[in-house]
């Protein structure tokens, strides 16, 4: 897969390099690591222009559930351009906004039954955040207006959403934009110490939780967390059992619980929303990425009655007070009913029970790895660690195990020393054994 490039005759990757600005992406390293065009995609499958095949282990970026060029998801969208593309949602409504709302409602047996649309899943955190904040506003309580976000936690790169976001590298470029925050202890079932168990360590931090909650309550509107895994901080789980300890104490100390749920939901933790793990209803949650089955933008933010109603006035200025062009667009509001079809049709939640157990199976060489440390799995999610000390050099690793997997025939994104795979639900036993040994071979390239 590698690129030729000839002055006299640009390809398409070096007019890229020459126009496109990439994101998350030091574009120097381009020189060295050069991109790779993509023509078309079938499947689990991308091709780049000389027809090599990628199997795409990470359904592009998270967001590809059933595969690419999806016949019915097709479908859906040709025919909904045939009636109407795009109308402003502000004193309009179309039928594939309405249909998805009451769809999504019903996935929540009616706890959250009032939708909020926006494009991109740090624009539905940020709507969030500022809905609870102005709830409480509302309601008198003007001193409820900071937030509480977990350590390693990562939702979004619009400012709100980044001030709620614990990662370093974006907090060193950032930090003096943002509003100041709380940050508790992740309860990242890693550091589980020798006898003690992932709902342990859950205990520990929500323990902690409390006594943040105990003393600063009244001015804290709300606190955001990414339920089971907290995708962009390396893959860290935990259990449970710390969304019904969290939710507990929200309940008790009256602030608002918001579940990120923008990589984890749509069916990617084992059940379609990964609250459903622990019980719970939050009374925020933001969904995105694979809502419209990976094709076109679209994010939203569920929430309850109780912050609908405080919202409905006679007053303008009571109004919820934010907006998006494309906010609830006809075409992908078509792509997302069309995969809630492909969820309910084809029993999609229970095959990913099988297609969880192929991925175990697929990555069983890694459990007994001596390299390799903190396997873990969480439905369709699959990481470990490779240990530092057998790494050259950790700060190209995610790299060259990127280059090396394209020449095994793999798209992965390793996170610093974390690799994971988060494949389309479509994927047969075969093409995830095939993922699972060319991910293999392309460590042992990299730690050779």
């Amino acid at each position: 897969m590698k690129v030729i490039s000839d002055l006299n005759q640009p390809t398409l990757v070096d007019r890229s390099l020459a126009a496109v600005w990439h994101p998350c992406t030091q574009m120097k390293h381009h020189e060295s690591f050069p991109l790779i065009a993509i023509t078309k995609g079938k499947g689990p499958w991308l091709y780049d222009e000389e027809g090599n095949a990628l199997l795409d282990c990470i359904s592009s970026w998270w967001t590809n559930l059933f595969g690419h060029s999806n016949p019915r998801i097709n479908q859906a969208i040709s025919n909904q351009l045939e009636k109407i593309e795009h109308v402003m949602l502000a004193g309009f409504t179309h039928r594939p906004v309405v249909e998805l709302s009451e769809k999504l409602s019903a996935l929540t047996n009616g706890n959250l039954g009032h939708v909020f649309y926006a494009s991109d899943g740090a624009s539905a955190v940020e709507i969030a955040l500022k809905m609870s904040h102005h709830f409480w506003q509302l309601n008198g309580k003007t001193q409820k207006k900071k937030f509480v976000c977990l350590q390693n936690g990562y939702h979004g790169e619009t400012l709100g959403a980044l001030a709620v976001t614990d990662v370093a590298i974006f907090r060193e470029a950032y930090g003096s934009l943002l509003q100041d925050v709380y940050t508790v202890t992740s309860p990242d079932a890693r550091k589980a110490k020798s006898g003690e168990s992932a709902i342990d360590v859950a205990k520990h931090a929500a323990a902690e939780l409390e006594q943040l909650f105990k003393k600063e309550h009244q001015h804290i509107a709300a606190i955001i967390i990414e339920p089971l895994v907290q995708c962009a901080g390396q893959m860290a789980m935990h259990a449970p059992e710390y969304l019904r300890l969290v939710k507990d104490l929200c309940n008790q100390y009256e602030i608002h619980l918001i579940a990120d749920e923008i990589a984890v939901g749509c069916g990617r933790s084992g059940k379609f929303f990964a609250c459903e793990h622990a019980g719970i209803w939050p009374d925020f949650l933001t969904l995105s990425k694979g809502i419209s089955g990976g094709y076109l933008p679209l994010s939203l933010c569920m929430t309850t009655n109780t912050i609908y109603r405080a919202f409905y006035s006679d007053k303008t200025q009571h109004g919820f007070l934010h907006s998006h062009s494309y906010t609830g667009n006809p075409l992908a509001c078509a792509a997302a009913l069309a995969s809630l079809e492909i969820f309910a049709s084809d029993n999609i939640l229970e095959k990913n029970v099988i297609g969880s157990q192929d991925l175990a199976k697929a990555f069983a060489w890694a459990k007994t790895d001596s390299r390799i440390e903190h396997w873990r799995q969480q439905g369709m999610i699959l990481a470990f660690d490779v240990k530092k000390e057998r790494i050259k050099n950790t700060n190209s690793f995610a790299l060259e195990m990127f280059n090396k997997g394209i020449e095994e025939g793999v798209l992965i994104r390793p996170i610093g020393n974390t690799v994971y795979v988060m494949p389309p639900y479509i994927l047969s036993a075969e093409e995830t054994m095939q993922m699972g040994t060319s991910v293999q071979r392309a460590l042992e390239k990299v730690l050779a």
